[in-house]
């Protein structure tokens, strides 16, 4: 669908790449740093959410080399507030998922729907945590994907979404990755907090981001070390984020196996 306009880029990609090391000593890249990785079976369809009384963008990729994911689980992307899911593809995401693979994982596909700007909570009739928990789960498994593992992951208000998810819902995912989370003290995810014994979570934040200081709160808060994360130097923007991309995909794959 895509695949071209990624492709062109792939050459700036792997420039970037080059210099990996020398920026994540020194500086916050402005723009997502992508692996130079194929592109699997991605797509970006649309859907009736009944949930969010609405349509909206369904996006789906499955590492390069596994054909359209039929038995592999899922990892669920939930968006921050100044994106939806059509922009991830130009995120590079399905690249991360192929990288995940080459870099000895087991594979998984990643899938994500558009949840508007509600923090991922019920607002009235539109419900994306209910669309997030049912709908995207039955999308996936009508492609095939084992919904029977699924783990979460998030950037800012997808990352406050995330966490949600998990303590909201017991049991229903594996683990959760949440990249600079806009939490703060007294929000619904610090007050309840317990509910997430025994889910192991991934913490990241830049030092250069205004929340690092509630994010480590939220460390300190949770019923046992996080399983996943860190505090590097990185701003609140998806240059950033992708940096910590690849660890939080290699603790889904380890907690998917």
């Amino acid at each position: 669908m895509r695949r071209r306009t990624l492709l062109a880029g792939a050459g700036a990609t792997a420039a970037g790449l080059a210099g990996l090391g020398a920026w994540r000593r020194h500086a916050t890249p402005a723009t997502p740093v992508i692996p130079d990785a194929p592109v699997g079976d991605e797509r970006l369809e649309r859907r009736e959410s009944a949930a969010r009384g609405r349509t909206v963008d369904f996006y789906t990729a499955v590492p390069a080399g596994h054909g359209d994911g039929r038995g592999l689980p899922v990892l669920l992307v939930l968006h921050g507030a100044s994106k939806t899911a059509a922009d991830f593809p130009a995120l590079g995401l399905a690249r991360f998922a192929t990288d995940s693979v080459r870099r000895g994982n087991a594979p998984f596909v990643l899938a994500g729907a558009t949840g508007g700007r509600l923090s991922w909570r019920p607002s009235g009739p539109d419900d994306p945590q209910a669309m997030v928990h049912e709908e995207v789960p039955a999308w996936c498994a009508a492609r095939g994907f084992d919904t029977s593992r699924i783990s979460v992951c998030g950037w800012s208000m997808g990352g406050y979404g995330a966490l949600l998810l998990a303590q909201t819902f017991p049991g229903f995912v594996r683990s959760v990755a949440a990249f600079s989370p806009a939490v703060s003290p007294g929000d619904a995810v610090f007050t309840r907090t317990d509910a997430l014994r025994g889910v192991p979570v991934g913490l990241w934040c830049g030092t250069e981001d205004g929340l690092l200081a509630d994010v480590r709160a939220l460390e300190r808060a949770l019923p046992q070390p996080k399983a996943a994360g860190s505090y590097g130097a990185g701003r609140h923007n998806f240059g950033y984020w992708s940096t910590c991309l690849p660890a939080a995909c290699d603790l889904v794959a380890r907690l998917n196996g």
